[in-house]
């Protein structure tokens, strides 16, 4: 096969291990840099150009599109999925996964475990905000923040008003979300490939840091989930439409609680954690299921 993925840094971990798995299986997979890709979207026949080449020949393509990015990204992703390439993760899906706000209201819509969650525009309304979510602690988030960036916990009520008010002083949207004490800094990632949990690791932040991202200094162990917690990480890939998702989830009194959900997963954590093959699953998993045209979306919507 021949696959395209759509990358920026050739050097990451996960995208070495990708190239890798798909060598190892015969296949030839070439990373493109999202923003050298340009496209021809006048003409009957879509396609797209890197580095003044017309790319032909592409059975599958990979989505490893950075949050800073996500707009030209996924655009370049539609058009390879007009030209009929399969695509690993729909750019429907990632679109979906990447707005924190409308991932909360698909979880809800489906009944899954969420932690409280708030959501305003008037900085006018912090108190009746804070009111919902249970008052102090809790967790203001930026929404389009990634790796722990733009994650703030306001530990008292009078500092969570300071740090909501200030955020929307930027006039940058913000949800504010009760603070689950009792999972202890520590979150757990889920990562499911095909509708099946393939792997599983227990993060956990940095001394005096909330929040468990590899990213800001937490540390990772392999761990055993419960059945309620794979099923939780299973229907919220599914929800959103992702082939493969990273499910980070808490455990709280009330059961598993969903955090968020990652479209373009590491894997650096989550092999060193476990041990396991994750980039070879994902690879077996394009082999298996590439095929022409086989598009939901076909790029719309």
């Amino acid at each position: 096969m021949k696959i395209a993925m759509l990358a920026r840094n050739a050097n990451l971990y996960s995208h070495k291990r990708l190239v890798e798995a798909a060598e190892e299986r015969g296949h030839t997979l070439d990373i493109l840099n999202t923003l050298r890709c340009t496209m021809n979207i006048a003409s009957h026949r879509p396609s797209v150009h890197y580095n003044g080449e017309k790319l032909v020949g592409y059975d599958a393509v990979i989505p490893r599109i950075g949050a800073s990015i996500t707009h030209y990204g996924l655009a370049v992703l539609r058009q390879f999925e007009m030209m009929g390439v399969w695509p690993l993760n729909e750019s429907v899906a990632i679109g979906r996964s990447r707005d924190k706000l409308r991932s909360m209201q698909i979880f809800s819509k489906h009944g899954l475990g969420l932690p409280v969650t708030a959501f305003a525009h008037d900085p006018k309304q912090t108190e009746e905000v804070l009111k919902m979510v249970g008052g102090a602690p809790a967790v203001i988030k930026l929404l389009e923040g990634t790796q722990g960036i733009g994650v703030v916990l306001g530990e008292t009520e009078q500092s969570a008003k300071s740090v909501i008010e200030a955020f929307r002083g930027v006039n940058v949207n913000i949800l504010v979300q009760e603070f689950i004490k009792e999972a202890g800094s520590s979150d757990i990632r889920i990562l499911v490939v095909g509708g099946k949990v393939v792997a599983s690791m227990m993060r956990t932040g940095a001394e005096g840091d909330f929040r468990s991202n590899l990213h800001r200094g937490g540390s990772a162990k392999s761990i055993k989930i419960t059945p309620e917690e794979r099923s939780t990480a299973v229907r919220a890939a599914k929800v959103m439409g992702l082939n493969v998702a990273g499910v980070d989830i808490l455990r709280a009194n009330h059961g598993p609680v969903i955090m968020e959900v990652n479209s373009s997963p590491g894997l650096e954590g989550i092999e060193n954690a476990t041990g396991k093959d994750v980039a070879g699953m994902i690879i077996d998993f394009v082999e298996a299921k590439a095929q022409p045209g086989k598009t939901k979306t076909r790029g719309q919507g």
